[in-house]
């Protein structure tokens, strides 16, 4: 089962890239990142800003295992496919505990309806994130606490510190729990660790690295006209706020939805409150649906805890069948909705000339050289160059090369529009010093001096 789901998120994933479907922010960024690593230096992003030192971004030192297989393979590729094991081999834990528990079916039905689940569907196709790194740890370590086995539950939860700053609250929660199942001195140190970690982190370490001297990401939790908005504001955001608008709700209830409910029958889906927290608090409103990857941390939470649900339910095989089948009934009604569906449709596999024309284009820049290019471009050349967004406030000025693809479409530009972008290029031409090396079908290929 696992080796089928690696197999299926790393062509999802891969093909996606292939297709100059993935991004700048996020898989050119973390590329960045993991060079920098395999290099011997702290990482840095060039596309978050000339030599930005990530350390004062986001809090993911886990990044430095992903350093020796870029060294090996040096590509984007490399991070697609660690990201794919990552999330595949997390299935093993969870199916074998069912497996032994209820059974060879429930343990195939809830091991699949997991892996295919829409928030791991979703991380899947969009690029590449450290909280994969996270995913294999909860599991483990939820699946350790359902079996009672709370020092392993403790041990498997700890590195989630080095993932990212917030799962230090996560592991608070997972402490918490630790405490109520009896062993209340490892749930308490396990408890002050993640939260203690997670001010360290926030307080301490992200600001002594950021240019800015603070934690970059607090206007997250401003208020809808710019300001912190006072006690009001923020009793509302904590309040009414994480129910408003609809689309809060209709995120929770698809993730609670696969389990039919069922998961709300555990105590382990607590676990899963500081995440949903902060997401339904942010003012990002990214962060309040089901795309891109914030619900890729949720899917072990609320299925590890569907199975222990199920467990406690094992003197009632009629309950367990049903919830079974309709777990796999949900599964498939919204497996169609998102990414792995891709799987099974003709375009994905259509061989595009337009992708092969931009990578004959972008030969022409040589290795090591700066260049500033549209965000669809910037994952094929992080491997070789110095890359940065192109219209991006925060760019390297003055690049050696540029090079726009100027026909994607008006939905996935950013942070350019048409015309805006037009401009841009016209003035780098006319003022900028830049001279055109090759213009052909939307593709724009520009070089200094």
């Amino acid at each position: 089962m696992a080796g089928a789901l690696f197999f299926a998120y790393a062509a999802v994933s891969l093909r996606l890239h292939e297709r100059m479907l993935s991004n700048s922010y996020d898989l050119g960024i973390f590329e960045q990142i993991v060079r920098s690593y395999a290099h011997g230096h702290l990482p840095t992003s060039e596309l978050k800003g000339p030599d930005f030192p990530v350390l004062g971004d986001h809090f993911s030192p886990v990044l430095v295992l992903v350093a020796p297989f870029y060294r090996l393979w040096p590509a984007p590729a490399t991070l697609l496919v660690l990201q794919a094991g990552l999330i595949a081999a997390s299935v093993v834990p969870l199916a074998l505990w069912v497996y032994r528990k209820l059974g060879t079916l429930a343990a195939a039905v809830v091991g699949i309806c997991y892996g295919v689940s829409w928030g791991i569907a979703s991380a899947v196709g969009f690029d590449f994130h450290e909280v994969a790194f996270a995913v294999p740890l909860l599991v483990f370590s939820l699946v350790a606490l359902a079996r009672g086995r709370l020092s392993a539950a403790a041990y498997w939860a700890l590195p989630l510190l080095l993932v990212k700053e917030d799962l230090g609250l996560t592991v608070a929660a997972i402490g918490v729990l630790i405490a109520l199942r009896g062993n209340r001195r490892l749930g308490i140190i396990t408890g002050l660790s993640g939260l203690l970690g997670a001010l360290l982190v926030l307080f301490v370490i992200l600001p002594a690295f950021n240019p800015n001297g603070s934690f970059a990401y607090w206007f997250w939790l401003d208020s809808p006209g710019g300001g912190h908005g006072g006690p009001l504001d923020q009793l509302h955001r904590m309040t009414v706020g994480l129910v408003t608008p609809q689309a809060k709700v209709s995120t929770l209830v698809l993730v609670l939805a696969p389990t039919l409910f069922l998961a709300l029958r555990s105590p382990l889906v607590l676990i899963a409150l500081p995440t949903v927290l902060w997401r339904f608090a942010s003012g990002n409103a990214f962060h309040w649906g089901t795309g891109y990857h914030y619900s890729l941390v949720l899917m072990p939470i609320v299925f590890v805890a569907f199975a222990d649900a199920l467990v406690d339910r094992r003197a009632n095989p009629g309950s367990v069948r049903r919830y079974l089948a309709g777990c796999a009934a949900v599964s498939l009604l919204l497996l169609p909705s998102f990414p792995l569906w891709q799987l099974v449709q003709p375009a994905t596999w259509r061989a595009d000339s337009r992708v092969a024309l931009a990578h004959r284009l972008m030969g022409r820049i040589p290795d090591g050289a700066t260049v500033q290019a549209s965000s669809q471009l910037v994952p094929q050349l992080t491997s070789r160059t110095s890359t940065s967004l192109y219209g991006w406030w925060q760019s390297r000025p003055n690049p050696q090369w540029i090079m726009v693809d100027t026909r994607v479409p008006q939905d996935r530009r950013w942070p350019l529009d048409f015309m805006k972008e037009k401009i841009m290029l016209d003035q780098a031409r006319t003022r900028g010093g830049y001279s055109t090396v090759a213009e052909q079908d939307g593709f724009v290929l520009l070089k200094r001096g």
